[in-house]
């Protein structure tokens, strides 16, 4: 694994510590400044005397998806035909099979065999839908509207709010990451590359829509205003300013300056806005963890679970596609990996800092380095099941 860690920066190598780190320093800022997280989450745009935007969370957050996107050459988008097969297999994968999985193997294991851990009469407070004007005492999905510190929020079920982040992290496939994780298994950068733009795109138009089918599902109804708004300033607005900036700085100070001047400028940016997000979001649920520290895990196991599976039919299907291993490994991985960024972005969004929802995606931002690199291992081991990789 020592190739490995030569090929990922500080950052990615130790993502899972810096999470650990962030839990534990949410935790003491929430002890010690207990107003401090909320009174900044109360920095926010309000609608029907909820709030619907927190100002300086949408801040960090557009900080943590610009970068993402400003990397993306769409140019690359119409070499897609030269690629059919692999493109077809990670599109149906990710928009056809993961999000229901994800929706099943959560629904398992949070509402049934993990529920009484949780605790059956466990409530959360969320944000009260985008667009709807409830009074206290109206039901709502599987919730009823309250008032807390004199501001309408919604009271659901503990375990559905865990899963509507599970369901978050389900329809948000990895653009980022994935690029590291098809580079160490030796994949095809080139055709990486084209599926990043080509699922970044169907994020438009798809994202809002499972990701609305399954909440509603799940009893956790989110109104189409909410999810409009959610994927205009999360994925939209990041992508459209990585979009023009991208070209304007290519155009003026060229390739070179932007991959080696520009890009390593952005970098500990992202970094700075991921952690303060997290750092704040644990500093509102340090009470919930520290009550039942095996909260995590009873979020962690179906993430694991839902990612290996995801992984497995991925690498199945290409095999039985006949691709060659170079194609196979990054169709597989992307669909494995998740976008946390954006299902932390969303999930804060439609249901709050502080919320459940929240604190499932960021679960899945906890695991991500060491299972994925446990699968770059395997794909690894296990390219002599495919054709020749290309020299």
């Amino acid at each position: 694994m020592n190739s490995v860690k030569r090929d990922m920066g500080i950052f990615e190598r130790y993502l899972t510590v810096w999470v650990g780190l962030c839990i534990l320093g949410g935790i003491l800022l929430g002890k010690m400044a207990p107003n401090f997280a909320s009174t900044l989450d109360g920095m926010a745009i309000y609608v029907n005397d909820a709030p619907v935007v927190s100002i300086p969370i949408a801040i960090c957050l557009f900080f943590m998806m610009y970068p993402i996107m400003v990397k993306i050459d769409f140019t690359e988008v119409v070499k897609a035909g030269k690629s059919g097969k692999p493109v077809a297999l990670t599109l149906f994968i990710n928009w056809c099979v993961k999000p229901f999985t994800m929706y099943g193997i959560a629904s398992l294991f949070l509402g049934m065999l993990f529920h009484g851990f949780i605790g059956p009469e466990a409530t959360d407070l969320v944000k009260m839908p985008f667009g709807l004007d409830l009074q206290p005492g109206e039901v709502y999905g599987s919730g009823q509207v309250v008032m807390h510190n004199g501001i309408k929020m919604l009271e659901v079920p503990l375990w559905r709010s865990y899963l509507a982040g599970c369901i978050l992290l389900g329809i948000a496939p990895c653009t980022a990451m994935v690029l590291v994780w098809g580079y160490l298994s030796r994949g095809n950068d080139g055709l990486t590359l084209v599926m990043v733009a080509i699922n970044s795109l169907t994020m438009l138009v798809l994202y809002g829509v499972l990701g609305g089918f399954l909440l509603g599902v799940g009893r956790l109804p989110v109104p189409w205003q909410a999810l409009l708004l959610s994927i205009s300033v999360y994925v939209a607005l990041p992508l459209v300013a990585g979009y023009f900036s991208r070209k304007w700085i290519i155009a003026t100070k060229g390739r070179i300056w932007f991959a080696q001047t520009f890009l390593p400028i952005l970098t500990p940016i992202t970094i700075i806005a991921l952690l303060a997000t997290l750092v704040l979001l644990f500093s509102f649920k340090g009470d919930v963890i520290l009550a039942n520290p095996l909260t995590i895990l009873w979020i962690a196991i179906p993430l694991f679970i839902q990612t290996v599976l995801i992984f497995g039919i991925g690498y199945w299907m290409a095999r039985l596609l006949n691709l060659r291993y170079e194609d196979a490994a990054p169709a597989a991985m992307i669909g494995a990996s998740n976008h946390f960024e954006v299902a932390i972005a969303t999930s804060t969004m439609l249901f709050g800092l502080s919320s459940g929802a929240a604190l499932a995606t960021v679960v899945g931002v906890l695991i991500e380095v060491p299972l994925m690199l446990m699968l770059v291992r395997f794909c690894l081991n296990t390219s002599h099941w495919f054709q020749p990789v290309e020299s």
